[in-house]
């Protein structure tokens, strides 16, 4: 290229960066537009941080503004934490002339740690603003936190800097045992609803102890945590009906992150693990969400694992795997798991009745209920699988199969399904020769079964299994194994419908 065509190129680029400058602006005049007028930083734990929240900020004008000031309403002792496009300001509270270009936008992130005594002492609300500008050009956006005050319980910190740990086989978790004489919370077994509770790490109830949860405890267990019931040790969760939405009487486990869009989550946390000899354990009216493993049970000391009026939700891997366990369950809920709902293996005693299994996970993998008499590469392989009933049950799903049995030769596999509906399509008649699925024919296993009708659920995405009339589910199932009153108190008819809801007609 000659001398002259760069030159003439240069003095282009000259004449259009001489146009304008970046430094060409003029004050706001306070007519900022904002993507909201007030950001609810939702509820968070006492001291525990926040999710990070973000405001557009808009200059709709034809010129580009500098504000003098973006800065928190209280200043330097706010709680809340403030960037702007990137900037952190003074400690993330002050900002001093930030420019904005004509048509242009800025995002603003915040986030907040405070304690419940920063808050409210009628609401438990903590409040600022985001101030933009001053004096007859001052605009705000407002900014809501409900503060939350928690029982913390999590692992000791040793003088060296290691951390208390338990010992789970040859390996070891970061962990505690429960302690019924704690100088700072008291007795630790007795769980109460007069605050959440918030665990690190596993939480172990010791062995020839009793963990006892009251009607209305919330747990919420942080990431990489769960709840250990150790040898000859047991847990009682004695939560009650309750009379609104809110589940107030109910016990309920799930994740530490209380934002709406962890709601749904699965596998914010471990489980809640009942380990060989654990005993005598019972569960009612409890709820767990957004596990990886709702419920896992080994190898019990020969008592029934009683689980009455339960709801599992959202597991990333099973609602309940069970291993050579004994459970009765009634009125029992599960939905969503990454691979089985239920997941009844290596043998053990199973009877669930007027419960609903049902696996909508985006896999063609998943399947609600599995009953199998062994585990691969395990000594033994199989072990004997004594009972396996279902009784007025659902079992259904998106896809096409929803029930798995498989067995190895050499070990018990009993099993019955009594007046149950049942998704089971046997999609190019793979199963047709099987004898284990002889739904029609055999009546030593199956009796009065119902298959792939829709049981038409209220709204599976919300986890509302109720049915009404319209159900192919309603009205089909044998008063002989009749649980007179349904998971939410509604009393059973005659005859009564299968699932763990008695059906009523959908609110419009």
């Amino acid at each position: 290229m000659s001398p002259k065509i760069v030159l003439f190129f240069i003095g282009i680029i000259l004449t259009i960066c001489s146009c304008r400058s970046d430094f060409e602006t003029v004050a706001s005049t306070g007519d900022l537009e904002f993507s909201k007028d007030t950001i609810y930083l939702d509820t968070v734990f006492s001291n525990i941080g926040s999710s990070t929240y973000r405001l557009k900020v808009y200059n709709k004008s034809k010129n580009d503004i500098t504000i003098p000031s973006i800065k928190l309403g209280k200043g330097l002792s706010s709680k809340y934490r403030i960037s702007v496009d990137g900037m952190q300001g003074t400690d993330g509270k002050i900002f001093n002339n930030v420019d904005l270009l004509a048509k242009d936008s800025l995002y603003i992130f915040i986030e907040t740690t405070a304690n419940s005594t920063d808050a409210n002492a009628s609401d438990f609300l903590y409040t600022d603003q985001i101030q933009f500008d001053s004096g007859e050009n001052l605009q705000n956006v407002e900014l809501v936190t409900l503060i939350q005050d928690a029982v913390f319980l999590y692992p000791k910190r040793f003088a060296d800097g290691t951390t208390e740990t338990l010992p789970i086989g040859n390996e070891k978790i970061d962990g505690f045992y429960l302690d019924e004489n704690d100088p700072v919370n008291g007795n630790e077994l007795q769980f109460t609803n007069d605050k959440p509770y918030v665990i690190y790490g596993y939480a172990a109830v010791p062995s020839n102890k009793t963990a006892t949860f009251e009607a209305g405890t919330r747990i919420h267990f942080h990431a990489n945590s769960g709840l250990i019931v150790a040898n000859n040790a047991s847990i009682n969760i004695n939560g009650t009906l309750s009379t609104t939405d809110k589940l107030e009487n109910e016990v309920i486990f799930e994740g530490d992150r209380l934002e709406p869009d962890f709601s749904d989550v699965p596998g914010q946390w471990g489980t809640i693990w009942l380990t060989d000899g654990s005993t005598n354990n019972t569960l009612n009216h409890l709820t767990i969400k957004n596990a990886t493993i709702g419920l896992l049970i080994q190898n019990n000391d020969g008592t029934t694992v009683s689980v009455k009026n339960t709801q599992i939700y959202n597991s990333s891997n099973y609602g309940i795997l069970a291993q050579t366990a004994k459970i009765n369950g009634e009125n029992v809920v599960i939905n969503n798991a990454g691979l089985v709902s239920l997941a009844c293996t290596y043998g053990g005693n199973y009877s669930f009745t007027h419960s609903t299994f049902n696996n909508n996970w985006n896999s063609s993998q998943q399947v609600a209920v599995l009953v199998s008499n062994y585990i691969l590469g395990a000594i033994p392989e199989a072990k004997d699988l004594t009972a396996a009933t279902f009784n007025n049950c659902i079992i259904y799903g998106s896809y096409s199969n929803e029930m798995n049995l498989t067995k190895k030769t050499g070990a018990v596999f009993e099993y019955q399904f009594n007046n149950c509906l049942i998704k089971f399509d046997n999609v190019s008649n793979q199963f047709t020769a099987n004898p284990d699925y002889q739904f029609n024919t055999d009546t030593a296993h199956y009796n009065s079964i119902i298959l792939n009708k829709d049981p038409k659920f209220f709204n599976i995405s919300q986890n509302k299994f109720n049915i009404d009339e319209t159900s192919a589910a309603y009205a089909k199932g044998n008063s002989a194994y009749l649980i007179p009153f349904d998971i939410i108190g509604n009393t059973r008819t005659l005859p009564p419908d299968l699932g763990a809801y008695q059906s009523k007609a959908f609110p419009k």
